[in-house]
């Protein structure tokens, strides 16, 4: 039994050392996937929420996901996504900050999960910000059942529904917001 076992686990050990990157997260790719519309030539409001692999082996199961919001006439976009590296080094694990909407999650492209634009948006944009501010698990990260990236959007989501906002199954922790606003809700 113990020879069959071996056999097994030599292979896959060695597989995972095959896929090892020699230079890791610091080398992989941030660029843009050229996917959101750039702010210089799209004066309406953009807001999207992307989804990319996760960085390693955490990607076979799940994803990374995060908000990019533009108002109208705004030139650049805010990001809004939840870190958890971050919490081990004394900072928030949610970020607000100004980048790229569409970068590449540590060598993963993103894919785009929701897509709003239009005069409209700028009161959802509004809506996701002052949802992100309050958000109750700013300063807490768990890779699972959560609070963790995917938490912070599904949470959003339940925030401001005409959002409209589902994330795919890969999105692992986003039903840590719904499991908590429903022991809320029972209080």
């Amino acid at each position: 039994m113990r020879i069959w076992s071996l056999g097994l686990l030599l292979p896959v050990a060695a597989l995972l050392w095959a896929m090892q990157d020699d230079d890791g997260w610091r080398a992989a790719s941030r660029q843009s996937a050229g996917i959101a519309p750039d702010p210089a030539q799209t004066p309406q409001a953009v807001l999207q929420v992307y989804g990319a692999s996760a960085y390693g082996w955490r990607g076979w199961f799940g994803i990374h996901t995060w908000i990019a919001a533009k108002p109208s006439g705004a030139a650049a976009y805010r990001i809004y996504d939840v870190v958890g590296w971050r919490v081990r080094h004394g900072q928030p694990a949610l970020r607000i900050y100004q980048d790229l909407p569409d970068r590449y999650w540590f060598g993963s492209r993103p894919e785009l999960l929701l897509d709003r634009r239009g005069a409209e948006v700028d009161g959802l944009i509004e809506q996701v910000d002052a949802a992100a501010r309050r958000y109750p698990w700013a300063r807490e990260y768990r890779l699972f059942p959560g609070p963790n990236s995917n938490t912070f959007p599904a949470w959003i989501g339940l925030q401001v529904p005409a959002l409209g906002l589902e994330l795919p199954l890969r999105a692992i922790g986003s039903g840590y917001a719904h499991q908590a606003s429903a022991a809320q809700a029972d209080r």
